[in-house]
């Protein structure tokens, strides 16, 4: 028995020392004010005062209304394409090149193909020129470019694959007699997907909206280049505290960026236990 146990001792001091060590560090470092860029062991809330008058809260809702945004465009997209691929696509090999084109993304840069935005919204670019030609404005339109806009529509691309492809298993999963079942009982084409297909791909659904919301939390390259320094987001605003070396304010700047995680979290949590199915999947991965 003791040798069974192990693997599971060292999970588990892997586990506090690369995980729960430097969380506690930075939780630590967020409360010690910096002088002489060394820390001054004196518990303080500076760090988060400075939060405050600096601005940066406004930072940090700008990315939860931008974060919020996309994961709910991507959702409403991913679960109709889901399940169009899982159970629509009869084909193995023309589902397999979709499926490969989903992860050709994981595999290039994502300042790659963020680059190829500027050209195409700037003043002088595609868009602005086709627009002008057909009369539609009289000149070119800077929304489209260092914007709101173009941050958003940045960040639609690459999260996409993580939303559709946690969906996409979940619903492949999905017995299809179920579906035929009900059918043939006369269940409308909405009743099977409110009873049947999205109770089923609840887990799947659960983990593209935490694949998806999480990394635009920290994300740093899409406000960079299509933000043009107009759209901050929390990952930028990192950034730049640490290159500035302000490490209490940044430590804490990502204090809250794990409550807002586990706040996410939390309420998947609150939300999935209301369903009854919710019960089996969560007493499942309690055991």
């Amino acid at each position: 028995m003791k040798a069974a146990k192990i693997p599971f001792y060292l999970f588990f001091s892997g586990w506090v020392l690369l995980l729960l060590v430097p969380v506690a560090a930075l939780i630590m470092w967020s409360f010690l004010p910096m002088e002489d860029y060394q820390f001054v062991f004196k518990l303080s809330l500076q760090a988060y005062d400075q939060i405050v008058a600096s601005g940066r809260d406004e930072v940090v809702w700008q990315t939860l209304r931008i974060a919020i945004t996309i994961t709910v465009i991507e959702l409403a997209v991913a679960i109709p394409f889901s399940i169009w691929l899982a159970k629509s696509v009869s084909s193995p090999v023309f589902r397999a090149i979709i499926l490969t084109l989903l992860t050709i993304p994981f595999f290039i840069s994502i300042a790659s193909r963020i680059m190829v935005f500027r050209p195409i919204l700037g003043r002088s670019g595609p868009i602005n020129t086709l627009l002008m030609d057909l009369g539609l404005i009289q000149q070119p339109l800077d929304w489209l470019l260092f914007s709101d806009f173009a941050v958003h529509l940045g960040l639609l691309g690459p999260s996409f694959s993580t939303m559709v492809l946690p969906i996409y298993l979940a619903m492949m999963l999905i017995d299809d007699e179920l579906i035929a079942a009900a059918r043939d009982l006369g269940a409308a084409p909405h009743k099977v997907f409110m009873d049947i297909i999205l109770p089923l791909a609840l887990p799947g659904i659960v983990a593209g909206i935490i694949f998806t919301f999480v990394p635009m939390l920290g994300e740093t390259v899409v406000p960079k280049l299509l933000g043009g320094g107009n759209v901050n987001m929390l990952g930028t605003s990192l950034a730049s505290l640490i290159q500035v070396v302000n490490y209490p304010v940044a430590a804490a700047l990502s204090v809250i960026v794990l409550i807002l995680i586990a706040a996410l979290l939390g309420i998947l949590r609150l939300l999935l236990a209301r369903l009854p199915i919710s019960a089996s999947i969560f007493s499942g991965i309690a055991r």
